[in-house]
């Protein structure tokens, strides 16, 4: 199900961190340039945020890699986006994303999903959470290894009474995703936050404050969504062989950005033929093309 109506809040993807678990090619460039199936890993995120109707948007990242960045998205204009992009000089923590950015979300709420995570399925979970006004929204996952993630406690009514990073003995088995929805209050948070031993600003503190505020949303996303964390190796090949297989049944391309912006209608079908016909030959440009002939007969038809 996609989205149709265009949403004021804004957007930002932190595709920074070192990436050192993916040794030796991140060396060479940022793990979200890598590839799962036939496209970038940030394509994924990107078009989780475009399907909620998210149009602004603020790429983080080390200063090596945002002209990487610029050079694949431009100003996002093409797409119907307008696209910012910041540095993170160092591996700060999450939470320094809201700081780095803090001119660019301004008075508006904001939402903030991690570079290397995918989600796949019915996002009415996503969907709904972004209609909320106050407060944050979080999400909660069952996973099967709860010990490797940030995880979320709830009490007998299904509300939220603690979060623990990555705890030896975990209290719950649903983990805290990289996607996290914020009203304007998180940028004053994240300013006064103290760096934790590991020298971070954690996007776990910011959560436990709204908390404390009663201001904390926990959406449990049902076990028919898939939440992919592309930080190893053996995720990454899982990742491509898993969107490899959809594509292939289906006939139809996950995450792919410029069929979101047509049918989201953040362009139309002239500036959506201009890009595709601005893209080398290749399978992906046959994908387009293939929309493109589709729009056409639609054309005939109702003449």
């Amino acid at each position: 199900m996609i989205q149709t109506k265009e949403n004021k809040m804004k957007g930002i993807i932190l595709a920074g961190g070192s990436g050192s678990r993916l040794y030796p090619i991140t060396k060479i460039y940022s793990k979200q340039l890598t590839l799962i199936y036939d496209k970038p890993l940030i394509y994924y995120p990107l078009s989780i945020l475009m399907l909620g109707g998210i149009r602004e948007l603020l790429i983080v990242s080390n200063e090596e890699t945002i002209p990487l960045y610029e050079k694949l998205f431009g100003d996002g204009s093409q797409i119907g986006l307008s696209i910012e992009y910041v540095v993170q000089a160092a591996p700060n923590g999450i939470a320094e994303a809201f700081i780095l950015g803090e001119k660019f979300i301004g008075d508006e709420s904001v939402t903030l999903i991690l570079g290397d995570n995918i989600f796949y399925g019915d996002l009415s979970f996503f969907y709904n959470a972004l209609e909320r006004q106050i407060g944050a929204t979080i999400f909660g996952y069952q996973v099967s290894d709860p010990e490797r993630y940030g995880i979320v406690e709830f009490n007998e009514n299904g509300k939220a009474v603690s979060i623990e990073e990555k705890p030896a003995k975990p209290k719950s088995q649903f983990a805290v995703p990289g996607l996290y929805i914020f009203d304007n209050k998180v940028v004053g948070i994240s300013k006064n936050l103290t760096p934790s031993a590991r020298g971070e600003l954690e996007i776990t503190d910011v959560n436990r404050q709204y908390m404390e505020m009663d201001e904390l949303h926990v959406e449990k996303i049902s076990r028919g969504v898939a939440w992919l964390d592309t930080g190893t190796p053996e995720a990454l090949l899982q990742a491509s062989n898993f969107f490899g297989v959809i594509e292939d049944r289906q006939g139809l391309k996950v995450a792919c950005i410029e069929e979101i912006a047509l049918y989201k209608e953040f362009i139309d079908k002239q500036q959506f033929e201009k890009l595709v016909y601005s893209i080398p030959n290749s399978l992906y440009r046959d994908y387009l093309d293939k929309i493109l002939n589709e729009l056409d007969e639609q054309s005939i038809k109702t003449l």
